[in-house]
């Protein structure tokens, strides 16, 4: 369980650090062609999505990996199941219908947080 913890929670971390940082660091136009939601989005939002996710991934390994609050863990990846919800709901509205990713990240999350609770 613990391996599984480490995989799944180790590449969750590394996307969500790689979009959070994404959405922190670039503007408007260089985040349109992967991510259209942008457009009917204000920019400060996105930057605290952005800065939501870089902290998420943080949590979702160091309080494991010190032993300082290791509920964090399971906080974190509950949090990205929630996002993951949102994400998929956006998207529908905006009637795109590729939601793969969607989906594929929130089950990772939710295994992710039911791999997590071995700590608590």
């Amino acid at each position: 369980m613990t391996a599984a913890y480490w995989v799944l929670a180790t590449l969750l971390a590394l996307f969500y650090l790689y979009a959070g940082a994404a959405k922190v660091a670039r503007t408007r136009d260089q985040l349109r062609p992967v991510m259209a939601w942008v457009d009917t989005t204000p920019m400060p939002v996105v930057r605290a999505l952005g800065v939501l996710e870089a902290l998420g991934a943080v949590g979702l390994v160091l309080p494991p990996l010190s032993g300082i609050a290791p509920w964090l863990a399971l906080a974190a990846a509950l949090g990205f199941a929630l996002l993951q919800v949102g994400a998929t709901a956006v998207h529908l509205r905006m009637g795109d219908r590729q939601v793969t990713l969607n989906t594929t990240l929130l089950l990772a999350a939710a295994a992710t947080a039911w791999l997590s609770t071995t700590w608590l």
